[in-house]
């Protein structure tokens, strides 16, 4: 699996991670969705660069202009519900692109110890497209791995492109693990190298659906 950091050259993005990570700027929902969806802007533009492209002929009023433009048949999935601003983000810039979209819960036992419950999930097939997979935090990685075997379970996708703006170190071995290495590659803002025991990334932002849209019971 290719990993690759925006986070590590200077660009506005990281103005955006800043952002969702003041805690007097996440008061508000608003502002923390917008950053979002526009990090999910610059990850489709830098997605886009990788696609195959062909030449176009476009009529002008004048005459005509060869253009070079993608064709590429694109998915766009994202984990509910802190993934859905850098989903809209990213559907932005693919405006064509099919869409995906999978509900995910920690469901906790004793010792803070939980399991990922997948309760949902709205999909075309996958078969020979560009998957790009968002979700906001990516702390375990379990989430990521059950959403991508749910949406691949009879289909198999032409390359993987994984959105987490805030990854974790243990997030990002566990998907090098239990995600093929072949035509995937994760795309992230910042790495955090610490979990806490309820598994929640330090310095991280804080739990990103509530910050997004409230708190829920």
């Amino acid at each position: 699996m290719k990993i690759i950091n925006l986070g590590e050259k200077n660009s506005v993005l990281n103005n955006f991670i800043a952002e969702i990570r003041d805690h007097v700027i996440q008061k508000d929902s608003m502002r923390f969705r917008n950053n979002l969806e526009r990090i999910g802007q610059v990850f489709a533009y830098e997605i886009s660069k990788v696609l195959e492209y062909s030449e176009k002929n476009v009529q002008t009023p004048l005459g005509i202009a060869t253009c070079r433009t993608s064709n590429e048949d694109i998915l766009i999935a994202s984990i509910m519900r802190a993934g859905l601003p850098v989903h809209n983000g990213i559907l932005n810039y693919f405006d064509k692109a099919q869409n995906a979209f999978i509900a995910a819960y920690r469901k906790y036992g004793k010792d803070n110890k939980f399991t990922i419950q997948i309760e949902y999930a709205s999909s075309p097939s996958v078969e020979n497209k560009v998957l790009i997979l968002a979700d906001t935090m990516l702390a375990t990685g379990s989430s990521v791995v059950l959403a991508y075997n749910k949406i691949c379970d009879n289909a198999k996708p032409k390359e993987t492109h994984l959105v987490c703006p805030i990854a974790s170190v243990d997030g990002i071995e566990y998907l090098s693990k239990h995600l093929p290495h072949k035509n995937t590659t994760l795309w992230v803002g910042a790495i955090d190298e610490e979990l806490t025991i309820k598994s929640y990334i330090v310095p991280g932002l804080g739990d990103a659906g509530d910050l997004a849209y409230g708190v829920k019971l």
